[in-house]
Formats: C-alpha cells, sequence, structure tokens
C-alpha cells in the first residue's frame, strides 16, 4: 500500500474522525477555559469555602493520568452510581475537567503575576473589585498567560487521541481501524500523524499571532 493507495472512502473517514476530534476539542477547551478561569476568579476574591476545594480538586487532576481519569469516569461511575454514560460524554466530562484544572493553574499564576500595588492604586481611585479585575488584572494576565494556553490547547488537541480507546470513533479510532484492514501501520498512522501535525502547528500559529497581537496592544496602552 503507497499513500497514494487510500481510496476516496477513507479519506472520507479520516475526516470525519478529524471532525469528532476537532469538535470535542474545542467543546471541551471551551468549557475548560470558562471552569478554570471561574475557578481562578474565585481564588482571586479568596471565596472561604471553595478556594480550598477548587485547589484540591484541580491538584488531583493535574497530577493524575488522563487514561486513569477517563477509565473511571466511563467505567468507574456508571459502576458506582449505576447510571450509562456514553463515550462521547465520559470524553467530554474527562477533557474539559483536565483542561479546567490546567487552565487554573496558568490563570492563578497569571493573576499573581501582577504587582499588588496595581490592585491597591485601582481600589485608592475607587474602583469596585470588579472594575480591578476587569480593567487592570484581566487585559494584563491575558497578556501573560496567552502563551502557555497556547502550549496546553495544543497539548490537549494530542490527549484526545486517548478517547479511542472508550470507543470513540475519532481520528485515532479510523487509524486503527483503517490499519486493521490494510495492515499498512507505517502508512496509516503516518497519515494520521501529520494530520495532527497539521491542526497542532496551526493551533500554535494561531496563539502566537493572537499573543504578538494583545502584546502590542498592551504595550501600547503602557500596562
Amino acid at each position: 500500500m503507497r499513500f497514494s493507495d487510500f481510496t476516496p472512502f477513507d479519506i472520507w473517514l479520516l475526516l470525519q474522525g478529524l471532525g469528532v476530534s476537532i469538535g470535542l476539542f474545542f467543546s471541551t477547551s471551551l468549557i475548560g477555559l470558562s471552569i478554570g478561569t471561574l475557578w481562578a476568579i474565585c481564588r482571586f476574591y479568596r471565596v472561604p469555602v471553595l478556594t480550598p476545594v477548587i485547589t484540591f480538586f484541580a491538584e488531583l487532576l493535574k497530577n493524575s493520568p488522563v487514561l486513569v481519569q477517563l477509565f473511571l469516569v466511563f467505567f468507574g461511575l456508571p459502576g458506582l452510581f449505576h447510571f450509562r454514560i456514553t463515550p462521547t460524554t465520559a470524553a467530554m466530562i474527562t477533557l474539559s475537567a483536565n483542561s479546567a484544572a490546567f487552565v487554573y493553574v496558568i490563570a492563578v499564576s497569571a493573576i499573581e503575576s501582577i504587582g499588588r500595588d496595581q490592585i491597591e492604586a485601582a481600589r485608592v481611585f475607587g474602583l469596585t473589585r470588579w472594575q480591578v479585575l476587569r480593567h487592570v488584572v484581566a487585559p494584563q494576565a491575558m497578556a501573560f498567560a496567552i502563551g502557555p494556553l497556547t502550549a496546553l490547547l495544543v497539548n490537549q488537541l494530542q490527549v484526545t487521541s486517548l478517547i479511542s480507546v472508550i470507543g470513540v470513533v475519532d481520528l485515532t479510532k479510523i487509524g486503527n481501524i483503517l490499519n486493521l484492514r490494510t495492515l499498512k501501520p507505517f502508512i496509516v498512522w503516518t497519515v494520521v500523524g501529520l494530520l495532527y501535525y497539521v491542526c497542532a502547528k496551526l493551533l500554535a500559529w494561531l496563539g502566537a499571532r493572537f499573543e504578538n497581537r494583545l502584546r502590542a496592544h498592551a504595550a501600547w496602552r503602557g500596562l
């Protein structure tokens, strides 16, 4: 089998699997960004009960293998609470929670990089806590965090390949199906790897462009 031996149906299957991977990546990344940012805001405001719970939960997710988390959600929770869960739902829950944990760490580091004197000066001028967060903390924290966030998103795109082990028909699962049919692993997995590579490079390029524009805007405003 050569690269040119892929049939139109094989290419269509690969594109379908790529669409599933990208769809899950974008949806779980958006959920993770939202939850992780909300957790960081809770820590910024030092919410008494939530802050230690969030910190513990984030550390647990951040320091355990994603595959173990995936198995716990897909096999463990249904067995413990006696309910059914689809592979796609299990993948959504696991990847979203894992993304949220790392976004939380990045957001907290970005917020803590801002000098306390700026926050105190803003409060002296009569800004509310929400205004301080919106006009002082958020712009600078975003400029600081965009680089690590881009690296995280590239990594999360690659992590989506793990969801094939629970039956989600993503790009990796399609690659496995084509490999079993053709018995040409080098060709099949080279194509699958190239598709992941192209998506990762595109994501990194978009992140770099956004970071450059954001830093230029921050420098112009004197942030």
